[in-house]
């Protein structure tokens, strides 16, 4: 089975990216850790075996080429559009591929567990999950994970809400998909996210070091 995993991911540029966040932080340092964040997100991806991953950047595409080499990735282009359309047509892309499974993240969780992605894939290969859902903790969701494109999960959902997963599953369900989900985690979105975050890595040192 091909598998995909597509990452949206921005330029980070100052005043563009994190900006709920900047508002506690500034735009510099937003854009900085957006960067940082980015950059975490495609080391995980990099160390899944048998995945065709994907960066397609909110970008015009002169920027393309430029993005593709300084983040050494395989890039392309998002489609114009509200984030429902421009995911459904990420996922149609790659589908017609040749992908069987796929799978598509942010880049708002930097210390998503290799696992959950891994679980992800696992759970698609069953035949038995239509829709794989990684629920964060806002109300949204950090993965999401079909077997083939479905309009009906990307149209219609309050985008920005905290209402996308309810709305989601409602869809996935009401078009009798089934749902499998997995763990919840927290991307970073606030400074609350953030600060929840640096205690996860400061856990995360206390333990490796005692």
């Amino acid at each position: 089975m091909k598998k995909g995993l597509i990452i949206f991911a921005r330029e980070p540029i100052a005043g563009r990216v994190k900006t709920r966040l900047a508002v506690s932080i500034g735009d510099q340092a937003a854009a900085e850790l957006y960067e940082a964040m980015l950059r975490d997100v495609i080391k995980t991806a990099e160390q899944l075996k048998d995945v065709e991953t994907v960066v397609f950047w909110a970008c015009e595409g002169k920027k393309l080429p430029f993005l593709a080499e300084q983040y050494r990735c395989t890039s392309r282009c998002q489609c114009k559009g509200d984030l429902g359309q421009r995911m459904q047509a990420a996922f149609d892309d790659m589908f017609a591929s040749g992908c069987a499974a796929c799978c598509i993240i942010g880049s708002d969780a930097p210390d998503l567990p290799l696992s959950y992605i891994q679980d992800a894939y696992r759970l698609l290969e069953t035949l038995q999950n239509d829709v794989v859902l990684g629920p964060s903790i806002d109300g949204g969701y950090y993965l999401l994970g079909v077997r083939q494109a479905r309009a009906e999960l990307f149209t219609g959902i309050p985008w920005s809400s905290a209402a996308v997963r309810e709305c989601t599953l409602r869809a996935a369900r009401d078009s009798g998909l089934t749902v499998a989900l997995l763990d919840e985690w927290q991307d970073i979105d606030t400074e609350e996210d953030l600060e929840a975050y640096q205690e996860r890595i400061r856990l995360t040192l206390v333990r490796e070091t005692t």
